[in-house]
């Protein structure tokens, strides 16, 4: 799951200088608020390396980036119903803003579903290793 994580957060980072870049280079204008997918994408990557450096602190770094990319989620699903909006044919202020809140929300959706997914997935075994234990 830290090697998901590292993924996740880079390629968030990815989507937030990609749009600063792109943004920068298409107005000549700085916009900050492109950096926010940029922001998000450290915080979880940072959670990621130290879950691979810290074993002890894996557990909660794990959670900790679970909690950066749902607050990450909440924040740009709205880009996603945009985007559907600019897709059907209706017009959008500034369309590369709304791409970007929508690669945003989906990374972090994704990342949240392979997170519960793996949680689960740990919650189960641990009573089968329990059990095993306790019999040996």
């Amino acid at each position: 799951m830290p090697a998901i994580t590292i993924l996740i957060g880079l390629l968030l980072v990815l989507v937030g200088l990609g749009g600063f870049g792109y943004s920068y280079a298409k107005d000549g204008v700085a916009h900050f608020t492109a950096l926010i997918p940029a922001i998000i994408g450290v915080l979880i990557l940072l959670c990621g390396a130290l879950a691979i450096f810290k074993e002890n602190l894996r557990k909660h770094m794990m959670h900790g980036a679970l909690l950066v990319a749902l607050l990450g989620f909440l924040g740009t699903v709205m880009g996603v119903v945009k985007l559907i909006t600019l897709i059907a044919g209706g017009s959008i202020e500034r369309p590369l803003a709304v791409v970007s809140q929508s690669l945003t929300a989906v990374l972090c959706l994704a990342f949240i579903l392979i997170g519960v997914w793996s949680f689960i997935a740990a919650r189960r075994s641990r009573p089968a290793e329990a059990a095993e234990a306790e019999t040996v």
